[in-house]
């Protein structure tokens, strides 16, 4: 069975966006060290989860970092464009961008359909309410929360739907010299 695996970014207080959705608050002076750690989280997948609402300035963000070569994200970024993406909606029947599936189905049908297929690691970056989901649901496999050295006071939370207890074990931490650490879980 394909391994569902979650990279998000987080505050120092557990939030992954503003209330107003704003990402100002990330850390994005990565070093080589981090940047690699990442590329290697990725190289084993083949499929990205998006939901409706992340999905047009994901999409758009690394369809743009291609057309520039010389860009350093942009062998990332090809990844980013090349790897098919399937995109969670309850209403859109398309959306913007290459390689882009819409799914309207039940989330946990779903997901589990595109687990048992062959294939390689499966792995969402996000929103907020597509995560969520997938948390309550336990459908997540391995959980790469990078932690910022930033509180915000409030927003966004990835475990608001949690209902009674989801115990996970600790893999592995990493501390990088931006401030930045990782908190790799595998769920028991």
């Amino acid at each position: 069975m394909r391994k569902l695996k979650l990279q998000i970014q987080l505050s120092a207080d557990g939030f992954n966006s503003r209330p107003d959705g704003a990402l100002d608050w990330m850390t994005w002076n990565w070093d080589d060290r981090l940047k690699n750690f990442v590329n290697d989280l990725h190289d084993p997948v083949d499929t990205i989860l998006l939901g409706r609402k992340m999905t047009e300035g994901f999409v758009t963000h690394w369809e743009n970092v291609t057309t520039t070569p010389e860009d350093p994200s942009y062998g990332f970024a090809m990844k980013m464009v090349e790897t098919p993406k399937v995109v969670f909606s309850r209403s859109a029947t398309t959306t913007p961008g290459k390689n882009t599936t819409v799914v309207n189905g039940n989330l946990k049908d779903e997901v589990n359909k595109l687990k048992e297929q062959d294939g390689g690691d499966i792995i969402v970056y996000g929103g907020t309410e597509l995560v969520s989901n997938l948390i309550k649901e336990n459908l997540i496999d391995e959980y790469n929360l990078f932690i910022n050295p930033t509180a915000i006071g409030g927003g966004g939370s990835i475990f608001s739907k949690v209902d009674g207890r989801q115990d996970l074990q600790l893999k592995r931490s990493i501390g990088f010299d931006c401030g930045v650490v990782l908190l790799q879980y595998e769920k028991k």
